[in-house]
């Protein structure tokens, strides 16, 4: 009998069901899965459920239960953060916070979709004729304006190629839109990263958005293939052409010399030779110093974290690296104190440059930071980070929600972001700093390569959770590095710690939860790809498109219904 009623509630809401199932195929490109290849059709079913959308279902809902199950099943390595008990919270507080996390990260991810599903059906509503007559009106008007609908509909207004392409205009913008604000991780192209070298190199020319684009256009014509194979079965064609549509589709053909052709193109681009002169060779050590955060920021911390860090820089430079990079706040004081030291001691006495994380700290304030000591010990550069994490290092709409976030956090002190303008000088010339959660923010890495940058420098903790999050964290900088065509070398707390080339191939990459110290040579470059000369110009050129297709569909529409009165 339950299953019977399990079975009921599914047929009910089988387009729900639908999107959730094909969300969470969308989910499972990324770590810890990886199924990358997943990502070129998981959106399809949704395309279809939209413009097909008969039931009583919202498009709305439909499309926030797809966006549920993508980014529900992506970011659930947030639920990681759970216990917090070492920073004073109780267990059970500490367990609401965690599901409070992953809910509000997941269904921000969602309305993303949700908005898309919604404006796509609005611009692409399949039933004109609703409402355009009542049910008493006389027979013969009945019929003419199901005439005229049935012409409409055949109209431009359906046209599969416009479809497409305001459909990859409105879900780049979105994207763009979200990537502006302070909350974004899995937007579509990092389910590409770290297996799908060669098409994230359409990376180069556009940045992410160039990705996505390309994954939203071969849905989109897939799902126009199965929308318009069904349209042609209802409406009874002759047996030939149906025939004829059921071996081919002009459409499903479409996506798939699309999936080639950007392939190709990605290929051609990461065919390219990588210049690599010996003057711009760069000799670089990592330190992971694998402490963990429950002790971190208490005594044993402290002395694990110095004694660690100044272990790691001896052995490092006793190798002649050129200089040494920590994660992100490697010894967790404020630059005072990090100067006095036994760290800072070893770089006056070795001279060896040492990039330490850290805390800059101004009166009651402090900035997350990245500082460049000189051979002498002293500090010539430092770089604050921009994008905070909400929440976690700062409080949205902290005039309403200050007291409440207060109340659970045991820290008194104010943290506040870095300058969006920064460069970050070193002795071999300007670097491109990302602390953290910045790597998902690629126009942080974009403003510093445009500024002279020539090498990544990716510094982060990543302490706080399971083996995804830091595997997702690695894939992002993959995009960045190829995105600016840089060496980048990331430095974390308990791992993933990597040297990446500007082709995004992974020369080393550590273990987790291990203490490790490591030295590659990279090479500087001051190459500026399109995307780094240009940002995003894609998103607009799209918009741009997408409006003239409308403008033009609108005029097509008129002088169509002209013809046919006549």
């Amino acid at each position: 009998m339950r299953l019977k009623v399990i079975f009921q509630l599914i047929t009910r809401n089988s387009d729900l069901v639908s999107a959730f199932v094909s969300g969470i195929l969308m989910g499972l490109t990324v770590a810890p899965v990886g199924a990358w290849f997943l990502a070129w059709i998981a959106l399809a079913p949704l395309w279809v459920l939209i413009i097909k959308n008969d039931s009583k279902n919202s498009s709305f809902l439909i499309g926030l239960v797809w966006g549920i199950g993508y980014h529900g099943v992506a970011l659930s390595w947030i639920t990681g953060i759970h216990p917090m008990t070492w920073m004073g919270i109780p267990w059970v507080a500490s367990l609401a916070i965690a599901l409070f996390c992953w809910t509000f990260i997941t269904l921000w991810g969602a309305i993303l979709v949700a908005t898309w599903a919604m404006v796509m059906r609005v611009i692409f509503i399949r039933n004109p004729k609703s409402k355009l007559v009542t049910a008493d009106a006389p027979r013969w008007t009945q019929i003419k304006v199901s005439s005229i609908c049935v012409h409409l509909r055949a109209s431009a207004v359906q046209n599969p190629y416009i479809r497409v392409l305001i459909g990859i205009a409105l879900w780049c913008s979105l994207e763009a839109l979200w990537n502006a604000g302070s909350l974004d991780w899995s937007h579509l192209s990092y389910t590409q990263s770290p297996h799908n070298l060669v098409i994230l190199h359409l990376g180069q020319l556009s940045g992410q958005e160039a990705v996505t684009a390309a994954i939203v256009a071969v849905n989109g014509f897939i799902a126009e293939a199965w929308i318009n194979r069904q349209d042609a079965k209802n409406a009874k064609i002759s047996s030939a052409s149906l025939a004829q549509e059921r071996f081919f589709n002009k459409y499903l053909a479409i996506a798939a010399a699309l999936l080639i052709t950007c392939h190709l193109l990605g290929f051609a681009l990461y065919s390219r030779p990588l210049s690599q002169s010996p003057e711009a060779a760069l000799k670089v050590g990592i330190i992971q110093g694998n402490i963990p955060n429950q002790i971190k920021l208490y005594p044993e911390g402290f002395r694990r974290a110095i004694e660690g860090y100044t272990t790691g820089y001896l052995t490092l430079a006793n190798q002649g690296v050129d200089a040494v990079l920590t994660p992100e706040g490697a010894l967790p004081f404020s630059q005072y104190e990090i100067m006095r030291s036994s760290l800072v001691a070893a770089v006056r006495e070795k001279g060896v440059v040492a990039w330490i994380g850290g805390f800059d700290r101004q009166g009651s304030h402090y900035t997350n930071s990245l500082f460049a000591f000189s051979k002498d010990g002293e500090i010539k550069s430092r770089y604050g980070k921009v994008k905070m994490v909400p929440i976690g290092e700062y409080i949205p709409f902290e005039e309403i929600l200050g007291g409440i976030v207060k109340r659970l956090s045991p820290l008194d002190e104010h943290q506040v972001g870095g300058l969006p303008n920064q460069v970050f000088d070193t002795p071999f010339g300007a670097a491109i700093v990302g602390i953290c959660y910045e790597s998902a923010f690629p126009e942080v890495f974009r403003y510093q390569a445009a500024a002279g940058g020539e090498f990544i420098l990716s510094s982060s903790n990543d302490a706080h959770f399971s083996a995804v999050m830091p595997a997702q964290h690695h894939a992002q900088d993959i995009m960045r590095a190829i995105e600016t065509d840089r060496w980048a070398v990331r430095a974390t707390n308990t791992g993933y710690s990597a040297f990446v080339d500007p082709h995004g191939r992974t020369l080393w990459i550590s273990g987790l939860n291990t203490y490790e110290v490591h030295a590659e040579t990279i090479y500087r470059r001051r190459t500026k790809t399109l995307y780094v000369l240009w940002g995003d110009w894609l998103t607009p050129l799209l918009l741009v498109l997408s409006a003239l297709a409308w403008c033009l569909n609108i005029f097509w529409k008129e002088d169509d219904k002209i013809q046919f009165r006549q």
